[in-house]
């Protein structure tokens, strides 16, 4: 037997990388981390982090400046200096880092600060020092994409990257893209006073969510003054009067910046997968089962590498589960259906296992349950009565197969209806439970219930 220096050795120190680290410690393996940039990878630093601390002071100031009045506060003026918002974002990012790096000293894992890639099946060459285990995992994430023509300056053309970490806010600016990414910058800029015009290539803006929650998005998006044009091909871009021409198939777009949000790619390339015979998808994404397994018996891959929603907790949840596999400790495999997905824009959204249209796709005859906001009292309160619950559930049997929020708190609201899921249950049973009055959470029992006809305030 070869005489191996660890029983795991992670390629990867971000949300999927460092939790896989830690569950691999807390089952008695010795483990070793390497990453060549900061513990907590995209997320943590240029991604999930930093970008919900930016949306938090801009939908503070926004909220006062636009509605203060409404509220019974007075203020003289209200103004927001964005060089101190940035300063909160990193204090926020710099104390979540400590906390990371605390973890790994707690969890007795040892982390190579160094570049590395995969020399063989059970080892990989971190700047010249070989890091062998019996078990390895990939987790090197995603990078921004772009398109065919739009070159990447990080000035005028930029990168969600990019635009985290600036320390100013432009007067206008154009964003291609109407995913999670593109809609959560367009609230942004728009609470911050920047003109914002927002392309995107396909019929509906959020085009993964549940229609429905499509078509609130652009009303709430009109109503807020966001300029939104669907069905635009982009064909290229340039700089010009001090800004940004960009040219659509409908017209020219100027803007003073221009932030591209297409989607990412895997970071798969010059890692070795190919000589040690790990199988990647024509993307370059790495091929897994619900274990997180590759093509290669001693390699497992996690994250954004693999693949399927890019999502930081998707990636921790996937470390756990390889973690686990690898020391012969499985509890559940990796099902995708039970992955959350949030957006924070404003309003927020987040969804949980089928649509609509995907639910109908796979052959269910279904019941549909709609409770809008409006009628709940805490979002009278709240001041916030736009958006909806609705619920899809099996017509037959009552399985609960999917779960949609759009509206204030949607992102907190979400993990009810997961748990739900989780357990295989009824949406019955998740109207049911007692919720607590006045809560936004009783627009899920309400929703929940209305799939039978039984909802109570509509």
């Amino acid at each position: 037997m070869p005489d191996f220096d660890f029983d795991v050795a992670i390629l990867g120190g971000g949300m999927g990388g460092y939790p896989a680290a830690i569950r691999a410690s807390q089952l008695g393996l010795k483990v070793a981390l390497v990453e060549a940039g900061k513990l907590g990878g995209t997320c943590l630093h240029v991604g999930c982090i930093p970008t919900k601390a930016l949306l938090e002071s801009s939908e503070l100031y926004h909220r006062v400046a636009t509605r203060g009045v409404e509220f019974g506060l007075k203020a003289e003026v209200v103004g927001f200096d964005y060089p101190k918002i940035a300063e909160r974002r990193d204090a926020v990012v710099g104390q979540l880092y400590k906390g990371v790096q605390y973890l790994m000293k707690k969890n007795k894992v040892e982390v190579v600060q160094a570049r590395g890639r995969l020399r063989d099946r059970n080892s990989i060459e971190a700047d010249g020092r070989l890091v062998r285990a019996k078990n390895l995992i990939v987790a090197t994430g995603s990078v921004v994409k772009t398109l065919p023509g739009l070159e990447l300056d990080g000035e005028r053309i930029i990168s969600s990257d990019n635009a985290v970490v600036a320390k100013d806010v432009p007067d206008s600016i154009c964003i291609i893209g109407a995913g999670a990414v593109g809609v959560e910058f367009a609230t942004l800029y728009n609470q911050l006073g920047v003109k914002v015009t927002l392309l995107e290539a396909l019929d509906r803006l959020v085009p993964l969510e549940d229609e429905d929650v499509s078509k609130e998005m652009l009303a709430a998006f009109k109503k807020a003054g966001i300029e939104c044009r669907l069905g635009v091909k982009v064909s290229g871009a340039k700089k010009a009067r001090d800004g940004v021409s960009v040219q659509t198939d409908q017209g020219e777009v100027w803007a003073r910046q221009l932030l591209v949000a297409v989607g990412r790619s895997a970071v798969s390339k010059d890692l070795g997968l190919e000589q040690v015979g790990v199988q990647t998808h024509p993307n370059g994404f790495i091929k897994v089962d619900e274990w997180m397994r590759t093509s290669v018996e001693s390699i497992h891959a996690i994250g954004d590498v693999v693949g399927g929603f890019l999502l930081a907790h998707a990636a921790s949840h996937e470390g756990i589960v390889a973690a686990e596999d690898i020391a012969g400790q499985r509890l559940a495999p990796m099902d995708q259906d039970l992955i959350t997905r949030c957006t924070y824009s404003h309003p927020q959204i987040a969804s949980v296992g089928l649509t609509e249209k995907q639910a109908r796709e796979k052959g269910h005859e279904l019941k549909i349950g709609k409770f809008p906001f409006s009628a709940i009292g805490r979002a009278q309160i709240h001041g916030e009565t736009g958006g909806f619950v609705k619920v899809v559930a099996d017509a037959k049997t009552g399985q609960l197969l999917g779960t949609h929020i759009v509206g204030a708190s949607a992102t907190e609201l979400i993990a009810e209806p997961a748990l739900t899921q989780l357990f295989q249950g009824d949406a019955w049973e998740l109207g049911r439970n007692i919720h607590p009055h006045p809560t936004l959470s009783e627009a899920v029992m309400e929703a929940a219930m209305a799939v039978d006809g039984h909802a109570i305030h509509i």
